[in-house]
């Protein structure tokens, strides 16, 4: 059984501000300190999956980019994937039985969540999927579906966990700590969370089987409001329908999302 686990790093275990996710902090103890922290959540996750019933793990790393960790942290039983996938949010996901969001965040303006925000901290600050308000959990659980795989799990903080129940209502979700602010949280120790991870990823494997897929109605309207006003992109593809505010309707959930990208 192959299992995909897509990692974010703003709800992984020991993570409280953006001071451990963004270089522009300027604390690069606490950015080296957020890839250690970064790579005990995947290798608690790996670890659970097989234990599970998993027998091909494939990480691919998607915090801006990639490359916040190193083939040499993580477990060698998973395959990493790190770096550009152009046009893949979830490049070799087909024939995956399930997909894991590991270290993920709760939507753009969501109060009292850790690192709230939803694709770009600057650049978005709310989207919609045919009318409904989402944040990446939607968008990557209803782009997963489109390649005929389900969202087993969900980790992060308090309202994360919140939101992947209200789109996953059947996934497992797996609580890391609890969000006071975008920028402070109450954490447990880092033995009691990745011990969680490792009981809540065997369990949901074991449920990949049955799990129910997101899927979203085509075409597909993918709304954006822009964190500021006159940045319309200026393109004839695009509905603007107000300063900072404007819509696309395409085929897929995945070819939006590469469109706006």
């Amino acid at each position: 059984m192959k299992i995909y686990i897509m990692t974010d790093i703003e709800g992984i275990s020991g993570i409280s501000s953006s001071s451990y996710v963004s270089a522009s902090k300027n604390r690069p103890d606490l950015i080296a300190e957020g890839r250690v922290l970064m790579a005990g959540d995947i290798n608690a996750c790996v670890e659970g999956c097989f234990q599970g019933g998993a027998t091909e793990v494939i990480v691919k790393d998607c915090h801006g980019g990639g490359f916040n960790v190193t083939r040499s942290m993580i477990d060698p039983r998973a395959d990493l994937i790190d770096g550009d996938t152009p046009g893949e949010r979830f490049a070799d996901i087909e024939g995956s039985a399930g997909l894991i969001l590991l270290g993920y965040h709760a939507k753009g303006g969501t109060l009292g969540a850790v690192c709230e925000h939803t694709m770009s901290s600057v650049g978005w600050q709310h989207a919609w999927l045919n009318g409904r308000e989402t944040g990446e959990i939607g968008i990557d659980a209803a782009i997963a579906a489109e390649h005929g795989v389900p969202v087993i799990m969900v980790s992060g903080d308090d309202k994360t966990c919140l939101e992947a129940r209200d789109w996953l209502p059947q996934a497992v979700t797996c609580q890391v700590k609890k969000g006071f602010s975008c920028n402070g949280a109450r954490m447990p120790s880092l033995e009691k969370t990745r011990a969680l991870i490792t009981e809540k990823s065997a369990e949901a494997v074991k449920k990949a089987p049955g799990m129910p897929l997101l899927k979203i109605a085509s075409p597909v309207t993918l709304r954006l409001e822009l964190v500021s006003r006159c940045r319309l992109p200026d393109n004839k593809a695009y509905r603007h329908l107000d300063a900072r505010t404007y819509e696309l309707t395409v085929g897929s959930v995945e070819e939006a999302l590469f469109f706006n990208w």
